[in-house]
Order: C-alpha cells, then sequence, then structure tokens
C-alpha cells in the first residue's frame, strides 16, 4: 500500500534530516511512532529504511559512520517502544556499520525545492586542521535560503564568494541562479581542495556556464584583479575580531571610493554569537565609509537548522557623503 499523504511528508521530513545530518533530537519521533503504532505492518519502517540508509544517496554520499549507527539504533528503539514486528532489514542494515572505521570526513546533502540535491563532502570536527571552512554553518543556510528567493540578483552576474567554507551557497547559485561567472574563494589550503572536490562532485567542473574558479585570497593582500566583480557575497565570516578587521579593510578595498561606478553589490550574512565582534565589526564599517542596510530574511524554509539562532543579513554600500569629506 502507499504511504499516505501525511506518510509522505513525514518520510520527507525523515529523509532530509538525516542526509543533512541534523541532530537526531531534531527528528519528529512521536509522529514516527504514532504511524508505527496504527500501522498493521512494518512496511512503512521499511520505507524509512528505503529513503534513509538503504537510498542511493547513502551508498554514494554517506553520512558518518557513526551517525548512521546511531540513527538505526534509534529506529530500533521507536520501533520496540511501538511494539509492532521486528523488520529483518533494519537490523541487517546496523550490522553493516557496527564495527566500521569511522573517518573524519563524511557527506551531508542538502535537498533543494524541486527534488534536486547537493552533496557536500564536510569534515566533522568544527575546527579541524586549523580552519573553520570544512563544515556547513547555520549563516550559510540562512543565505543560501534567501539567495533562493533572489535568484535575478545573480542571474547573468560575476560572483566572488569570500570564505567559501565548504561550498553550498556557492553551488546553489551555480546550480540555480544561471550567473556567468562565480569564483569560490578561502585562504586555507584543506579548505580549497575541499571546494575543489565539492564543485566537481556536483557537476560544475563539466559546466560551460557558468564559468567556476576556485582561488586562493589573501585578504590582506588582495589585488584590484582579485576583487573585481558584479556581486560580492559572504556568510559566517564575522566570528573573530581580527579577522573582522582584515574583512572590512578587504570591503573598503572592493567598495573604493574612486571608483564608484564599479562598486558591487555586497551581502554579509553572520550568526551573531558575540554581540560585541559583531557591533565591532558594524563600528569599523563605519569607520571606513561603509554604511549598511539589514534586509530581511528568507521566507521559505528549505533546510533544517535552528531558527532561533540570531542571523543577520546586510547589505554594504560606501557612504559617498564620508568618502567626499575625507578627501
Amino acid at each position: 500500500m502507499a504511504p499516505s499523504g501525511a506518510q509522505q511528508r513525514l518520510l520527507g521530513e525523515f529523509q532530509a534530516l538525516f542526509f543533512c545530518m541534523n541532530r537526531l533530537c531534531s527528528f519528529p519521533w512521536k509522529l514516527l511512532e504514532n504511524h508505527l503504532q496504527t500501522s498493521e505492518s512494518s512496511e512503512f519502517l521499511s520505507e524509512l529504511l528505503e529513503q534513509t540508509c538503504l537510498h542511493p544517496l547513502c551508498q554514494m554520499f554517506p553520512p558518518s559512520v557513526r551517525y548512521r549507527r546511531l540513527f538505526l539504533c534509534e529506529l530500533i528503539k521507536r520501533q520496540e517502544a511501538a511494539a509492532c514486528d521486528p523488520l529483518d532489514q533494519l537490523y541487517d542494515a546496523l550490522a553493516e556499520v557496527v564495527g566500521v572505521q569511522e573517518t573524519p570526513e563524511c557527506y551531508k546533502t542538502y535537498f533543494l525545492p524541486g527534488g534536486d540535491t547537493i552533496s557536500l563532502q564536510e569534515n566533522q570536527v568544527l575546527i579541524s586542521q586549523g580552519t573553520t571552512g570544512l563544515v556547513t554553518w547555520e549563516a550559510a543556510l540562512y543565505l543560501t535560503e534567501w539567495v533562493l528567493e533572489n535568484r535575478q540578483l545573480f542571474t547573468g552576474r560575476s560572483v566572488l564568494e569570500l570564505g567559501s567554507g565548504a561550498g553550498l551557497t556557492g553551488i546553489t547559485i551555480c546550480r540555480c541562479c544561471d550567473p556567468n561567472r562565480f569564483t569560490f574563494s578561502d585562504c586555507h589550503d584543506s579548505v580549497l581542495q575541499n571546494l575543489r572536490d565539492n564543485v566537481r562532485l556536483n557537476g560544475l567542473s563539466q559546466r560551460d556556464r557558468p564559468v567556476v574558479t576556485v582561488d586562493h585570497l589573501d585578504w590582506t593582500s588582495a589585488t584590484e584583479d582579485t576583487i573585481r566583480t558584479d556581486t560580492v557575497i559572504a556568510a559566517d565570516v564575522v566570528y573573530d575580531p581580527d579577522v573582522a578587521q582584515s574583512l572590512v579593510q578587504l570591503l573598503a578595498h572592493i567598495l573604493d571610493p574612486q571608483r564608484p561606478e564599479d562598486h558591487p553589490q555586497v551581502f554579509i550574512c553572520s550568526t551573531v554569537r558575540n554581540q560585541e565582534t559583531y557591533g565591532g565589526f558594524k563600528q569599523s564599517l563605519e569607520a571606513a565609509g561603509i554604511r549598511h542596510q539589514v534586509l530581511s530574511g528568507p521566507v521559505s524554509q528549505v533546510f533544517h537548522y535552528n531558527r532561533l539562532t540570531s542571523i543577520e543579513l546586510i547589505q554594504l554600500f560606501r557612504d559617498t557623503q564620508q568618502a567626499a569629506a575625507a578627501e
């Protein structure tokens, strides 16, 4: 029997949460138990397994071994709580991951509207190899949702992303917004290599358009050629006062008052973890003659992340009056 509409929605939610390795506590386990208790067979649980651990995506781009093991153990726990018939497939799937050696690298897959997916290789250690750029942070998810609602801002344009991280926002723009050129950038070698891998994984290296490059960009020594673009984006790059100061210097260079006709659109999305650090960043922008406007966030909820997290998206402009006064 085909799953009902409510069951299909539940399957879709479990699938999306599983493949982006969301915290297990965020899964709708009670709803699952209710479905299992009212089901006459283990058919629904079997379908859930087919949409997660037994899905072809899990073979190509698997979440971490530990995550899959914990997920399957939780499924077994909920199956037992619902007192439904044991499912051999479930125990077989658990047996396959028990004892498998864990590695720091894993894959997270994000589902876009319409069913398209983006799979990224990420690192489970939040700060690995001296960088925070090997994972996808919440501000990148927020910015990507906003991008999907404002695709016209990137169509036919040249886009530079600062601190590209694992590459979710940039790959989404390349896949969904039809830019002319897109430049991923970072300053850490391991992040750049991971970006190249993710660009390849998602088929961008096989396309004629957009022209995609992955560049090393040191914010303290960027040249005019490396920052000449139509649009600049960045997510979660304001997390340290010293880094923020280097960012402001780069933004002042990008928004050069000597060539206002060439100013790109600049969008910065930040998770506000420390008000002092973020406030200091804004003060430094003002001191550099750069004003900002807070933009409304995305309306549609495409990805699963903590909606209570304080995230702000701003657009930057050169304060021409202050620049003129400074001259």
